[in-house]
């Protein structure tokens, strides 16, 4: 996996993950993101996932996890352009249901503008 990060407004950062995202490692990655970021007050988040193309269930649960620690914290996360089998399963998780999911990163910022 890999993640690179960008402030697509000032106060929303975009973690821009591609690749096979999986347990272990790649959990432990995104959970330190979201803490370096809240470290800094940056506490509105989007996951960009158009480039990633295989998730488990233990990125769904960092994917939760990462929601219910932002939303405790005065934050928020949005989710964004997932595709194919990811797209699949935060539908059957239904995480699509508790996490809003866009199209595109703009898009979810758009969806900001009242909680920022």
């Amino acid at each position: 996996m890999l993640i690179k990060t960008t402030e697509i407004k000032p106060g929303i950062v975009v973690l821009e993950m591609s690749g096979r995202v999986q347990m272990g490692a790649d959990c432990k990655r995104i959970e330190k993101e979201v803490e370096d970021h809240m470290s800094r007050n940056e506490k509105f988040m989007i996951f960009d996932l158009t480039a990633v193309d295989h998730i488990d269930s233990a990125v769904v649960g960092q994917i939760v996890k990462s929601h219910s620690v932002l939303t405790r914290s005065g934050g928020a996360l949005r989710l964004a352009g997932p595709q194919g089998m990811v797209a699949s399963v935060l539908k059957m998780t239904q995480v699509d249901k508790v996490i809003p999911v866009f199209p595109t990163a703009l898009a979810a910022s758009e969806g900001f503008a009242r909680a920022v």
